[in-house]
């Protein structure tokens, strides 16, 4: 609708995680960076925990493009994670693309056993990767504990990586899971952006949609400081913003985004600034 309005080829700010749009900031350079490594170096566990919307699963998108380029490795990738342990067993073996239906626990055990013991045997990488791992039962985490005693003399046969929200981070913490939280060799957390990364992260997909940079901003540098105080740097909410943002101006035929128009998108989706909530907060009381 407003693409060939500012001139663009694609929608910059599609809520998608396509890895294309992946703006590498220092945090997500070092989150994507220890996951490829510990993938490769056979390094066992590795966990990556982030607040809502931080880019966890963009992460992931990315880091399974860079696996889909090397031949010698296969990766079950798990999203619901709300499964008991012979149903987490059994998603495993058939994104793996072994047989499933039907087999109890230890056959499903069995089968996934001789599959790591083959692709260890010739030298190849076999990957479990679990999105939304905070919502994991205990009994199905400490099935995953187990599944990390396949290992040869030298090296762990199955790759298992683990992204969540922070409750991830107290589970693992708890008493009852010990034992699998000494055996976390990676650890790597996202956080929000700052102000100048926000801005750069909105640059970033404005080139990736085609703007050109030597033409005007499309965004006043007014509503770059709005759009921060308002997403507090979470890139699914500037992502949110911005799109509504580019969809306001459009309908004013405005070749501007204000920081006017941030505000009023920012109270349809009651989204506060703390900054201005303290501030008003500050005024009542004086008043």
């Amino acid at each position: 609708m407003y693409k060939a309005f500012f001139h663009l080829t694609r929608n910059p700010f599609e809520p998608t995680p396509d890895p294309h749009c992946f703006v590498p900031t220092p945090r997500h350079n070092e989150a994507l960076a220890a996951l490829y490594y510990g993938v490769r170096r056979h390094k066992g566990f590795v966990v990556v925990t982030g607040e809502v919307g931080t880019g966890k699963t963009l992460l992931l998108r990315c880091l399974l493009r860079l696996l889909e380029d090397s031949k010698d490795i296969a990766y079950a990738y798990l999203f619901n994670s709300r499964l008991s342990p012979t149903e987490f067993l059994q998603y495993v073996l058939a994104d793996f693309g072994l047989p499933a239906s039907g087999k109890n626990k230890v056959e499903l055990l069995l089968d996934l056993s001789k599959f790591l013991l083959a692709r260890g045997s010739a030298r190849m990488t076999t990957v479990l990767i679990v999105d939304e791992a905070h919502d994991l039962p205990v009994d199905t985490m400490e099935e995953l504990r187990l599944l990390s005693n396949l290992e040869t003399t030298e090296e762990k046969l199955l790759q298992i990586i683990l992204v969540g929200q922070p409750e991830l981070d107290k589970k693992l913490d708890s008493f009852e899971l010990r034992q699998l939280k000494q055996r976390i060799a990676l650890r790597t957390q996202l956080g929000a952006l700052t102000a100048t990364q926000t801005q750069e992260y909105i640059e970033h997909r404005l080139r990736v949609a085609g703007a050109d940079p030597k033409m005007r901003s499309i965004f006043s540098p007014s509503s770059l400081d709005a759009i921060y105080l308002f997403s507090q740097g979470f890139p699914r909410l500037i992502n949110i913003i911005c799109e509504n943002a580019l969809i306001s101006a459009y309908a004013k035929q405005s070749h501007t985004v204000t920081a006017e128009m941030i505000e009023d998108i920012a109270a349809d989706f009651r989204l506060e600034a703390p900054e201005l909530v303290r501030s008003l907060s500050s005024t009542r009381e004086q008043t």
